[in-house]
């Protein structure tokens, strides 16, 4: 999915993203409209309409997998910083925890452009709550 974005939105994330790890746009209501798009698109079939994610996420299925988590503030992401969170959606989980880890969580390296996966991820943030929306800003070097 490819989607048009105004150059300067894209000129002002790629110079957010080179010098500090708060990339996330979560009070830019042009990201946030565009990320929940994505979101409904790519990402709600597992991780539910509403972030809520499917039942018993932190306990693994038979075939060895975790169900996919909340992106809510009852989930871990927000306790990743903000590259950390774009770079696992970018370029897969097995990245971080080796090629043997078993998850149905695809890389969107090749579906997404960083644009795309930045607005998707401040949809998610947008909708935390102000302390967790905080907590995560300040790890993230903001």
């Amino acid at each position: 999915m490819k989607l048009a974005l105004p150059l300067i939105v894209l000129l002002m994330t790629a110079a957010n993203f080179a010098r500090a790890e708060t990339i996330l746009l979560p009070d830019d209501p042009t990201f946030v409209k565009l990320g929940k798009v994505i979101y409904d698109s790519e990402c709600a079939a597992c991780h539910g309409p509403n972030l809520e994610g499917q039942p018993n996420w932190n306990v693994r299925n038979a075939d060895g997998k975790l169900p996919a988590p909340p992106q809510d503030e009852t989930g871990h992401t927000w306790h990743h910083s903000e590259t950390q969170i774009f770079e696992m959606t970018k370029y897969g989980i097995q990245k971080f925890a080796g090629p043997d880890y078993k998850t149905d969580m695809p890389a969107f390296e090749k579906k997404l452009t960083d644009a795309e996966i930045i607005a998707v991820l401040s949809y998610i943030k947008s909708r935390w709550p102000s302390e967790v929306r905080a907590r995560n800003t300040k790890m993230s070097g903001g």
